[in-house]
């Protein structure tokens, strides 16, 4: 057969197309098995999770020392996940509304290990309220004093050690440099009073846990109220 044979050359020109098809196939981004697996950052430092073009956009201001934002976090937190950011139909978005030197602290250690970790952070923070509420109450007057002198990081430190709230970062295999850093970082302390601002300011947030879904303060606290609001979003209405 010549080199010539226009046989050949449709072959070649089928297998050139071939690869190329191959090659675009390999280049295409894999979906995620679970859409929470898709973890990212805003412009304003709140972390993001879910599809990032989902039909339902959530967010949810919350305070670590609100005890409805804990109910939440224990009844809202699993069928939330399961039900709709891993099905690609929720995109969920953490805002802090940061009220008090307690929650601040927590609000920064969340954040160690980067947004990846933080839901995880999260989920164990919340769960330990009522230990390091009850710590809290119990501080010495001593101690308390001493959470509202020095730095934002100084103050942060002395409360993560009476709270346990230091402690509990450890447990979860942070070591101390790293625990140091998340309450030193500047860069949080200023992302998260600007997102506390934004909430009270633009978004007129007057209690926490406030949920917007969509763009519009969707009203609800509890979990069964919202789910509903979030079908309806699904449904158009």
């Amino acid at each position: 057969m010549s080199f010539d044979d226009p046989l050949l050359d449709r072959r070649t020109a089928m297998l050139a197309l071939s690869g190329a098809s191959l090659s675009l196939i390999a280049a295409a981004p894999a979906k995620p098995a679970l859409w929470s697996q898709t973890v990212s950052t805003s412009p304003i430092g709140a972390v993001l999770v879910g599809k990032p073009d989902a039909k339902v956009r959530l967010v949810e201001y919350f305070s670590y020392t609100c005890h409805v934002c804990a109910d939440f976090a224990k009844a809202g937190s699993a069928p939330l996940k399961t039900g709709y950011i891993d099905r690609g139909l929720v995109l969920f978005e953490y805002r802090n509304l940061v009220r008090d030197p307690v929650d601040m602290t927590a609000a920064l250690l969340a954040r160690c290990g980067g947004a990846r970790a933080f839901v995880g952070n999260h989920r164990a923070i919340f769960a330990a309220f009522p230990t390091f509420i009850a710590r809290t109450q119990k501080a010495t007057e001593a101690q308390k004093t001493g959470w509202f002198e020095g730095t934002t990081a100084e103050r942060a430190r002395k409360i993560a050690a009476d709270t346990g709230l230091a402690a509990l970062m450890r447990a979860r295999g942070y070591t101390a440099a790293q625990i140091d850093a998340a309450l030193d970082s500047e860069v949080a302390q200023a992302e998260l009073t600007g997102m506390t601002n934004i909430g009270r300011a633009a978004d007129r947030v007057e209690g926490t846990p406030s949920f917007f879904v969509n763009g519009r303060n969707a009203g609800v606290t509890a979990w069964p109220a919202l789910k509903s609001k979030l079908d309806l979003a699904l449904k158009g209405s």
